[in-house]
């Protein structure tokens, strides 16, 4: 029997680590089960009922929409195994259960009831922000001699299935190296048929000290003697997203930006809004094609992703602004069997014009491009290309119950999983300003390889500790928070 002392200081060991966002990363991602099946199963089989247990939050529609077959219908048995499959792995992606298991209850020779059982997660999740400001670990601790003014810290809020309806709410209030408040509501469905949905965003962001360039393929950070704010930036979008089929997503996106710097910062950098003001204002539209079919969206090892989009900065008014951006990621996962996979992916940037303000530059070295034995640099330019593959082999894959000192459901069972990683990227960067102090790296082939351990999390949390060496003859030891591709 558990003293009402202990359980207490259970509950508050959970509380304390949800607080601070370090329980969450040692959670690993739940295997689904796989589908139950007879020994001798039938040619086809015809679906009566479907019956839903373990959500007590989330509607039954929000579950539906992701399933591929109905009821009253004959199916090919073998073609209906893999339907549930899919199905399984479309309502874990939702990112609203710890496990969804999918269950074919025979009535007869030929009629099945399917019972689909769910594990719900925690939705309201408060926490700490403790983050590093830099781009990544490496930069923090080799590039800013790990200086500790360099991190963000904050409180979040996130309520991630509001009305049950998978809606998500999010607010964080930040302090340290950049200010910031940011605000973001989304509706995935607005509509009876469940296709169309909508999202705003609210940002404000201040800084005291700011990136205003790159010299010798590093960043330039700027600070003035008074240490007054050198830049805020208000930010508002609306989203319109569009759901036709199960893994294609259309995505219309409208925004307001406005930038403004202090006069030093031109002192500095005279190019940093091109236009030689210190406001930056204009609208936004974007459009993004976006193709699904991962098994697991934090960290995929079957499958495919295809992400097509088309950026105008400056509408109507195009005095500060006119520019066009294309991007392109189109990854490819391959599932050997249970323990080995292999992942690649291909990554493009383009801008129209010469060159832009520094606020839209980018480059590899900036999320999410990357070369891996590029961390610790940034490579700017207006065409840039990455092909990242890694080959994994799964290592551990535990589960541990842990009910005893911690009695909540969703956290009673701690699956581990490790991944031994080789990788190899490579790609190039274009500039058509032919800087020559960045000269070392931009319009050159570039490659890094290394290997690797990848521990993954719940919640979207992936830990990697990586060593790499690039093809300038450099290595390191690298550690990254979340998958790579």
């Amino acid at each position: 029997m558990i003293s009402k002392k202990t359980n207490i200081a259970q509950r508050s060991v959970l509380i304390l680590f949800l607080l601070l966002g370090w329980g969450l990363p040692l959670l690993a991602q739940q295997a689904l089960p796989s589908i139950p099946t007879p020994d001798n199963p039938p040619s086809s089989v015809r679906v009566n009922n479907i019956f839903i247990i373990g959500n007590e939050k989330t509607k039954k529609n929000i579950i539906l929409r992701e399933l591929d077959f109905t009821t009253d219908y004959e199916y090919d048995w073998a073609t209906f195994i893999q339907i549930l499959i899919a199905d399984q792995q479309k309502i874990y992606n939702l990112r609203l259960f710890t496990s969804v298991e999918i269950t074919p209850l025979f009535t007869s020779e030929r009629e099945v009831e399917i019972l689909i059982s769910v594990k719900e997660r925690w939705y309201i999740l408060p926490s700490v922000i403790f983050k590093l400001a830099d781009r990544n670990f490496a930069e923090w601790w080799t590039n800013q001699g790990r200086d500790f003014s360099r991190v963000n810290y904050g409180l979040r809020l996130s309520h991630s299935n509001v009305g049950g309806r998978n809606e998500k709410l999010r607010f964080a209030g930040q302090l340290g190296f950049t200010r910031a408040l940011d605000l973001r509501y989304s509706k995935p469905y607005i509509d009876k048929n469940q296709k169309h949905g909508l999202a705003i965003r609210l940002n404000f962001a201040e800084q005291k000290t700011i990136p205003i360039r790159s010299a010798f393929n590093r960043q330039v950070f700027y600070t003035n003697e008074n240490e007054e704010i050198l830049r805020k930036n208000f930010l508002t979008s609306l989203q319109y997203t569009y759901r036709r089929s199960f893994y294609n997503f259309h995505f219309f996106t409208l925004g307001y930006n406005n930038t403004t710097i202090n006069p030093d910062v031109l002192v500095e950098n005279p190019e940093y809004f091109q236009s030689g003001n210190t406001k930056l204002r204009y609208l936004f539209a974007s459009y993004t094609f976006r193709h699904d079919r991962r098994d697991n969206i934090a960290y995929p090892t079957d499958g495919e992703f295809l992400d097509v989009s088309a950026t105008k900065y400056g509408i109507f008014f195009v005095d500060e602004l006119d520019e066009v951006e294309v991007s392109l990621t189109a990854n490819k996962y391959f599932k050997i069997n249970d323990k080995f996979h292999f992942n690649t992916g291909l990554t493009a940037n383009w801008f129209l014009s010469q060159s832009q303000p520094y606020t839209l530059v980018r480059g590899i070295g900036y999320d999410p491009y990357f070369i891996r034995g590029y961390e610790l640099n940034v490579i700017e330019g207006q065409q840039l290309y990455t092909h990242k593959n890694s080959f994994r082999w799964k290592f551990v894959d535990w589960q541990v119950d842990v009910s005893r000192f911690i009695p909540v459901d969703q956290f009673s069972v701690i699956p581990i999983k490790l991944y031994l990683s080789a990788n190899f990227d490579h790609g190039f960067v274009k500039d058509r300003n032919n800087i020559p102090e960045n000269a070392r790296l931009t319009n050159q082939y570039l490659f890094g390889y290394g290997t690797g351990v990848d521990l993954v999390g719940l919640y979207d949390a992936v830990f990697r500790f990586e060593l790499s060496f690039n093809n300038n003859g450099e290595s390191n030891f690298f550690l990254n928070i979340r998958a790579p591709f």
